[in-house]
């Protein structure tokens, strides 16, 4: 049988828009768009690098909460705010990210404030840090 978490954070915003912020389909986890607010302080860090590590931060909490980490993520989508941000938060996504090089797609949407300067969202596999990697290149 199927197994189905759903975990929430208590956030105002999921409740208001009903929605979890991680769910587990058996070892296959989709975390919700994550912004940078500090769940102890409440507060957005204002610097960019300190913002983006955050929301990483955040959402390493809500994959160990599965028993799952970071370093399961195989998927990663980050939102920008502003075009002009993308090298720094780029910088500080791969220094976290070093090793794990999950599929990323970067993009400078509208976010839902612009106190956000970055918002990410993931899709992880349970275990997947503890596969045997093939490292593949193609060239033209």
């Amino acid at each position: 049988m199927t197994e189905i978490i759903k975990l929430t954070t208590g956030s105002r915003f999921e409740e208001h828009g009903s929605y979890s912020r991680l769910v587990a389909v058996d070892n296959l986890i989709f975390v919700s768009n994550t912004a940078g607010r500090n769940p102890e302080t409440k507060l957005i860090p204002e610097d960019l690098a300190e913002q983006t590590l955050q929301v990483l931060a955040n959402i390493e909490t809500a994959l160990k909460a599965v028993g799952s980490c970071l370093e399961d993520v195989v998927r990663a989508r980050v939102f920008v705010q502003f075009t002009q941000d993308i090298d720094t938060i780029m910088t500080a996504y791969g220094e976290r990210m070093r090793g794990i090089r999950p599929t990323l797609t970067m993009t400078c949407p509208p976010l839902g404030s612009t106190q956000y300067k970055v918002e990410i969202d993931v899709t992880a596999y349970r275990g997947a840090s503890k596969a045997e990697v093939k490292e593949m290149v193609i060239t033209p």
